[in-house]
């Protein structure tokens, strides 16, 4: 059995996440109290308590999803886990590629809340609100939704963000240019075209100076090659250099998401089985919409741990 571990994205958050495995296991609390304690606040009362509308801001939710894929993780390796051993790879949607990294030890748990925090801050902040927008477009070929995005491009700038696969593309970009290509995508025969209610256009290239905030913070943090290769986002393949890695976390945030390629890559190369580490199941439901040949399973609560760790030490 070939194994890969993936961590959910941005849309995963919920109130209450965490909070049954912070009850149930010490070593839960733990990864809890240190992003806490990196944060300088109480970010797991917002996680568990709410409000929704203050953990759904891109500077918390980023942080929380992160927390919960690693407490999760700590409770599976205080009983006997080893990511290094059981698994042979590592990919997160966008802000999960920090879990994967974290997981596998590219960077500490408490650098990555910090990385996560500067990370959302400089999203939120590198537009103003109102001004940037995404759509989810269903049911058209990438090459259709390229060419509507570049009719649109005389309006501002627009592209594909995010490849979700299972025919689901986002685009992102200035309000005008997405909600004129969300139009035509509509003319020319989407099954759907839906803007999305997010709060700054992720993955575009109005997106450059937090990519550039990013760049900085990532030149002053302790990177580590990660124990397992990282399949990278921007690069739909596998990535084993801390250095080069901190370059593509750079440019993924003005990137395009490559999840599709991602599933697609693992299933080329043997992996049998997926598991969604942390919060929600996202992940898992567009694998199996992309490559139904490979199992897929979410671990987040303590039925899940024990199912995950008893089907990898078969």
């Amino acid at each position: 059995m070939t194994v890969a571990f993936t961590f959910p994205g941005q849309g995963s958050q919920v109130v209450g996440m965490g909070k049954a495995l912070a009850e149930q296991f010490a070593e839960a609390r733990a990864v809890f109290a240190e992003v806490d304690d990196a944060l300088g606040e109480k970010l797991s009362a917002t996680m568990f308590e709410g409000p929704e509308d203050v953990l759904t801001l891109t500077a918390n939710a980023q942080p929380a999803l992160m927390a919960v894929s690693m407490a999760v993780l700590r409770v599976m390796e205080a009983q006997g886990f080893s990511l290094k051993d059981q698994v042979s790879y590592v990919a997160g949607h966008s802000l999960g590629e920090y879990s994967a990294l974290c997981a596998a030890g590219t960077f500490s748990l408490a650098d990555t809340a910090r990385l996560l925090r500067i990370r959302g801050n400089a999203m939120q902040q590198a537009v103003p609100v109102g001004q940037g927008a995404m759509a989810a477009i269903i049911g058209l070929e990438q090459a259709d939704v390229e060419a509507i995005c570049a009719d649109a491009a005389s309006l501002g700038a627009v592209q594909i963000a995010n490849d979700n696969g299972g025919g689901q593309l986002v685009i992102s970009g200035s309000k005008a240019a997405v909600e004129a290509a969300a139009a035509k995508a509509s003319e020319k025969g989407a099954k759907r075209a839906i803007m999305l209610p997010v709060s700054a256009p992720f993955h575009s290239s109005l997106m450059s100076p937090a990519a550039d905030a990013m760049r900085e913070a990532l030149a002053n943090v302790q990177k580590n090659d990660p124990v397992v290769p990282l399949i990278a986002n921007v690069r739909a393949a596998p990535v084993t250099s801390a250095t080069e890695i901190a370059d593509l976390l750079v440019e993924q945030v003005t990137g395009q998401v490559r999840w599709r390629e991602t599933i697609e890559w693992f299933a080329a190369n043997h992996v049998s089985t997926l598991y969604e580490v942390g919060s929600g199941k996202v992940l898992t439901g567009l694998a199996r919409r992309i490559a139904k040949e490979i199992n897929g399973a979410t671990v987040g609560s303590a039925e899940e741990i024990e199912a995950a760790l008893a089907a990898l030490q078969k």
